[in-house]
């Protein structure tokens, strides 16, 4: 049998594991994690290689009650990673009980009927786990026509070859092809939008709920460079975007602490995913109203095709 390719959209609701998932599926951090909601807000691309063939994972914003146009944005960007794939994979939390958000996807599921679908219980190293309850739930979905029967895989995207099954299931459901990237790259990611959200990870895990949603991050210019040590420099100015002044100090910190902090974390794992000295410049700015501005939302990579 020749190589399998397939282009996967990653879908279900926030915090479901999405992109732990594509990052252990990949081998290597394309996507941010944290456990506050709403973290990943663009389309993701992850891209598995192996002796099977070729996956190509969308990692997607979770689904999630919008507010105002950046959240609306991204739940528009959510549904329509789904369409066009090969396979869609939905991840549900099965450590909770259903949510409305679930459902939700079961029924768009069952609406639409794509061709091959793959429904991923993650988190099953947990206790209790409700798999019965997400299997009863589907069972519940009213299907005006022939839905798809889902292949169900239990998975821990946490834990060191937790994701396995996930993969193996994918692989399984997808066809003969030629790949689409060489086997060498794991991402397509542009890197402006890489370095922002390495940053914005970095402010979640200082901050958790603080700011950070209504925080944009904004990477204006990279310009390379060579150290004496022959070493590839890039320097990086960034422009991190708040609603109002009192969000300002905050998101500096009490003697610059804070950003004293995100920058230096940031440098070191963008140095390290890049091969690169990273020297960032990180400029906070009062900007009311960014996540209603098309233009600013455009430059972060929110609208995509979606303009």
């Amino acid at each position: 049998m020749g190589r399998r390719v397939a282009v996967v959209g990653v879908v279900g609701r926030t915090n479901a594991g999405k992109s732990t998932l594509v990052n252990a599926l990949v081998g290597e951090k394309v996507s941010i994690v944290s456990p506050v909601e709403q973290t990943t807000r663009n389309t993701i691309r992850g891209i598995v290689s192996d002796e099977r063939g070729q996956l190509v994972l969308l990692d997607t914003p979770g689904l999630h009650k919008a507010v105002g146009e950046l959240g609306r944005l991204l739940n528009r960007m959510a549904r329509r990673s789904a369409a066009g794939t090969d396979i869609t994979c939905v991840v549900f939390d099965a450590a909770e009980e259903p949510q409305m958000e679930d459902v939700g996807w079961m029924q768009r599921v069952a609406r639409e009927r794509p061709e091959k679908v793959v429904f991923v219980l993650n988190k099953a190293d947990r206790a209790p786990f409700y798999e019965t309850m997400f299997r009863d739930a589907w069972a519940e979905i009213p299907k005006e026509c022939p839905a798809p029967e889902p292949v169900w895989v239990k998975c821990k995207a946490s834990l060191p070859g937790g994701a396995k099954p996930v993969g193996d299931a994918l692989f399984d459901l997808a066809e003969e092809g030629d790949d689409l990237f060489d086997d060498d790259i794991v991402t397509d990611y542009p890197r402006k939008l890489a370095i922002a959200d390495v940053i914005r990870e970095k402010y979640l895990a200082k901050m958790h709920q603080e700011v950070p949603h209504e925080m944009g991050i904004l990477v204006k210019d990279i310009s390379e460079g060579r150290g004496r040590d022959g070493r590839d420099v890039w320097s990086i100015d960034v422009d991190i975007l708040v609603n109002r002044a009192s969000q300002k100090p905050i998101v500096i910190g009490r003697g610059a602490e804070t950003i004293k902090y995100v920058r230096k974390c940031a440098e070191r794992e963008v140095g390290d995913m890049f091969g690169v000295k990273a020297e960032m410049k990180l400029w906070v700015r009062v900007e009311p109203r960014w996540m209603e501005n098309r233009r600013m939302l455009s430059e972060m990579g929110y609208l995509g095709d979606l303009v």
